[in-house]
């Protein structure tokens, strides 16, 4: 029967496998490092189990969780929405081509080679930067390489270095006001548009660069680094905490530890 059903296999049904291999990778480049993955899943688990107590033939669990699966595509919307509208737009783009040549069909994954993130160019641009006021708001990739928040801003591409970051955040500068996007040891754009967290648990007297802090770091993997241009003060936030006052020693290690 297995025989007959591999000789069965027509070519549309390969391209069918290829296009759904190809979606399902596009789907996760877009939700890996955010809190999405993890949503994600949780909705399989919750499926899991439902198929467990519908086989052991638990009526209660299985009416319950029944129920929440046959509203699951409408759930699926409302917590995705920002990656279903990233996905569409990605596939509205008309560069997608362009943009994907350096994959090989659907095998060709992005490797994300081992750099060693220069970590102490970052922190001696933030020291000085501290010490004169300059305000600075420094995000550091991982998983997630925020392509849609790089999209935002302009452009750069090239080696992280103190002078280019302390020239970036002067005051006078047309780049100063956003975010800088750094991925391995480029920086990769500039004056980028974060979102904003509405937590009620920062403080008021600070202002949008932390807020857009917490924000981005409660949405992906990344980290970000704040410069207070009022109080010449260095920050840190991480998975929607904000670390504050801290030394540059400690952003040092803080680093170190994510990024060894």
């Amino acid at each position: 029967m297995l025989l007959v059903g591999l000789f069965s296999l027509r070519i549309v049904d390969i391209i069918d496998i290829i296009l759904f291999a190809i979606l399902l990778y596009e789907i996760y480049n877009l939700v890996k490092g955010t809190a999405g993955i993890r949503i994600f899943i949780g909705i399989i688990a919750i499926y899991i189990i439902w198929k467990v107590v519908k086989a052991l033939q638990m009526q209660l669990l299985t009416e319950i969780l029944g129920q929440f699966i046959s509203v699951g595509v409408i759930a699926l919307i409302v917590v995705f929405q920002p990656e279903i509208r990233q996905f569409l737009l990605m596939v509205g783009n008309t560069r997608i081509i362009k943009n994907q040549r350096q994959r090989f069909l659907f095998w060709r994954f992005k490797i994300n080679n081992p750099v060693n993130l220069n970590i102490d160019k970052i922190v001696k641009a933030c020291q000085k930067m501290a010490e004169t006021k300059t305000g600075a708001l420094i995000v550091i990739t991982q998983q997630n390489e925020l392509v849609q928040y790089v999209a935002t801003g302009q452009p750069i591409d090239c080696k992280i270095s103190e002078v280019m970051l302390e020239t970036i955040f002067f005051k006078n500068s047309p780049l100063h006001d956003g975010a800088v996007v750094i991925t391995g040891d480029h920086i990769r754009a500039a004056r980028c548009i974060l979102p904003v967290s509405n937590k009620g648990i920062i403080p008021s007297y600070y202002g949008l660069r932390h807020r857009a802090a917490v924000g981005i770091t409660e949405k992906s993997d990344a980290i970000a680094i704040v410069v207070s241009e009022e109080r010449g003060g260095i920050a840190y936030s991480y998975e929607g905490h904000l670390y504050e006052y801290v030394s540059p020693a400690t952003l040092s290690t803080a680093l170190e530890n994510l990024f060894k």
